[in-house]
């Protein structure tokens, strides 16, 4: 078997809690929406949406354009610690994501998963989240592991904007 090796993604994903200013035992999803619910800080820390239970975020490392992050308020590490209710809500918002992204970003296809743990590449494992990738025809490509690039059509200013107007439009805003 031929393999592609990553190496920054193995650095980011080692100090990806190590990155909350101060909190410690705090995942940088708590942190961030703390921010965002106590300063109106949500577009700065590209927080589109907030449920009962759960937040969509966007992702600050993407695998591709519009990749969504759905986290839940409470930090737990397995899908067998969630509620029902919160289980419920991730469900939930997995829609919502999909037609936000489908009105915003008209992809081809998505990939919807959950990585728990660390050997399952889960980058903050003490707090589950589920991603949300919108997909294309030829929308992968090597420039990540032979330049250190990610290549993406546009900013994560322009597509929060392009998310952000879809959300209000469904009425969610």
């Amino acid at each position: 078997m031929d393999r592609i090796w990553s190496p920054w993604r193995s650095e980011y994903v080692s100090t990806a809690n190590d990155r909350v200013d101060g909190r410690e035992g705090v995942s940088i999803f708590t942190a961030l929406q703390e921010d965002g619910a106590n300063n109106d800080a949500d577009a700065e820390h590209l927080i589109l949406w907030r449920g009962e239970h759960v937040f969509v975020i966007m992702n600050l490392y993407p695998y591709n354009n519009g990749h969504l992050l759905i986290v839940p308020f409470r930090e737990v590490a397995s899908y067998v610690d969630l509620t029902r209710d919160d289980q419920h809500a991730m469900a939930e918002a997995v829609d919502r994501c999909m037609l936000w992204l489908t009105d915003a970003l008209d992809p081809e296809g998505f990939n919807v998963g959950l990585n728990i743990g660390r050997a399952a590449g889960a980058g903050v494992p003490d707090h589950l989240h589920m991603h949300v990738v919108p997909r294309w025809s030829g929308d992968t490509n090597f420039m990540p592991v032979t330049g250190e690039t990610k290549v993406l059509p546009e900013s994560l200013r322009q597509t929060y904007d392009k998310l952000a107007a879809a959300i209000r439009e469904d009425g969610d805003a």
